[in-house]
């Protein structure tokens, strides 16, 4: 009982943390900008999904929670994809 609490405790906070990455999404489309953004915490939160997710992996604890970290994996790695275009962008063309 107490397993499938801790399971729906754990997706509910994947939830609320994976409904900020749409918006945040958004922001860089609409902006075309990484002003405000930083490399640093968007490698750290898809390094801590991929620890979360791989933890899950390792224990064999394959369930529903699964899908909610690799979805939020996946939009951080967009964002972070998305950093790395507009950055590119932001500093022009290189001088040769």
């Amino acid at each position: 009982m107490f397993a499938d609490l801790a399971d729906i405790l754990e997706s509910a906070m994947l939830v609320a943390f994976g409904l900020a990455w749409p918006v945040n999404i958004f922001k860089t489309l609409r902006n075309k900008s990484t002003v405000g953004k930083s490399l640093a915490f968007l490698l750290i939160v898809l390094v801590g999904y991929v620890f979360g997710l791989s933890a899950r992996l390792i224990r064999g604890n394959l369930n529903y929670v699964v899908v909610f970290y690799t979805v939020n994996l996946l939009l951080v790695l967009a964002d972070t994809l998305l950093y790395f275009h507009y950055r590119r962008l932001e500093r022009g063309p290189k001088d040769h």
